[in-house]
């Protein structure tokens, strides 16, 4: 009989798409898993902007089941107490939608749509694997801590959040084509630098990026991946360049996790911020960076997650208050000037995520169900 398994949460569809795809290559087994997806439907409340996971999930045929619940906002807007006010209602809906999925396994990545699907399904007795994508410790997931059958977390020193008797360190799963990306050998001619700010976009990345924009153009190629509130307008700036400024200049609103390996492969730079699953990507690629963590992220997770890139070897770091076009354009011109070092540097060093998919996977069969 074929097993139900709900993964959920936020900020997370390349980690949990990499686990869906390390359950599909085992249907050929005597166990086969059919999965659902639990998050929520928009990025940003008051606003329908799509979540990554909403999208793609949907896209390669995985049930989407959207969510209403509230979340716990940085600041205050018109949309505060509204946000707070639906809190309860994700715990009833959470119990609905478990009750229809029936599943035999809910596997957690955190975020604020994942908590209340981890309490409704302790309630339903339904075992529950949650894991920790980052150095530090999600709000979410430590919420969920004390209804966890298991604990799986990327990196060892995120350890020390949980009871360490249910913990296992497995890596932060990627997705195959990205493990199976060459490591550069040597740097581009002209080079192509790679721009970030996460799924969602980074304002203050974007803002600095606009100031230096023509200067970088004149000498590399650039991937810009803008985020949907910038969107927009970095389409009009490209439109405004003169043609051969803008063969080199290629605007994003989104990427579609599978195609991230491709963006990579034409790279020589990468310029993001530091969530965990973009500095797993940098490692298991080998990708020089320079990496501006958000400065308010819970427990500093980004900065954590960062220091792991720079230890690595790969990765210098600027924090948001030092960002400037000076700041960049001269952190950019130190990676290019010591590129080929960066890279010997790195070359031999083997990743601690390259098997986390699988690992993970192991523990979900394992799991008394």
């Amino acid at each position: 009989m074929d097993k139900k398994i709900v993964l959920t949460g936020g900020h997370a569809a390349t980690t949990a798409l990499a686990v869906y795809e390390e359950l599909t290559k085992r249907t050929k087994n005597k166990k086969r898993w059919d999965v659902y997806f639990i998050g929520s439907a928009y990025a940003v409340e008051g606003l329908k902007v799509p979540t990554l996971e909403a999208t793609i999930f949907s896209k390669i045929g995985v049930p989407f089941h959207s969510i209403i619940t509230g979340r716990v906002q940085r600041k205050i807007t018109f949309w505060t107490i509204p946000s707070l006010l639906k809190i309860p209602i994700g715990f009833l809906h959470a119990f609905y939608l478990l009750f229809k999925i029936k599943p035999d396994i809910i596997v957690s990545f955190g975020g604020f749509a994942a908590f209340p699907v981890v309490v409704m399904g302790w309630v339903l007795r339904i075992p529950i694997i949650i894991h920790e994508q980052t150095a530090s410790i999600g709000r979410a997931n430590l919420l969920s801590s004390p209804f966890a059958s298991l604990i799986a977390v990327a990196r060892y020193q995120s350890v020390k959040y949980f009871p360490k008797k249910n913990v296992k360190v497995v890596g932060n799963p990627v997705l195959s084509n990205v493990i199976s990306t060459p490591p550069k050998q040597k740097i581009g001619n002209p080079p192509v630098i790679y721009i970030t700010g996460g799924s969602r976009g980074s304002q203050p990345l974007n803002k600095v990026v606009k100031e230096i924009l023509k200067d970088l153009l004149r000498k590399y190629k650039v991937i810009h991946h803008t985020g949907y509130f910038d969107y927009p307008k970095f389409i009009q700036i490209r439109n405004s360049l003169e043609d051969d400024l803008k063969e080199r200049y290629i605007v994003h609103e989104i990427i579609d996790p599978f195609d991230i390996a491709d963006i990579y492969k034409k790279s020589d730079i990468i310029i993001s911020r530091a969530g965990a699953n973009t500095v797993s990507e940098i490692i298991i690629t080998k990708l020089p960076a320079i990496l501006i963590p958000i400065p308010f992220s819970y427990k500093n997770e980004q900065t954590k997650n960062a220091q792991i890139a720079k230890e690595f070897g790969l990765a210098r770091v600027i924090t948001q208050d030092n960002l400037s076009k000076e700041s960049l354009n001269n952190e950019i011109n130190w990676v290019i000037h010591n590129w080929l070092n960066i890279k010997k540097r790195a070359i031999n060093k083997k990743s601690p995520d390259l098997y986390a998919a699988q690992k993970l996977v192991n523990f979900i069969e394992q799991t008394r169900l």
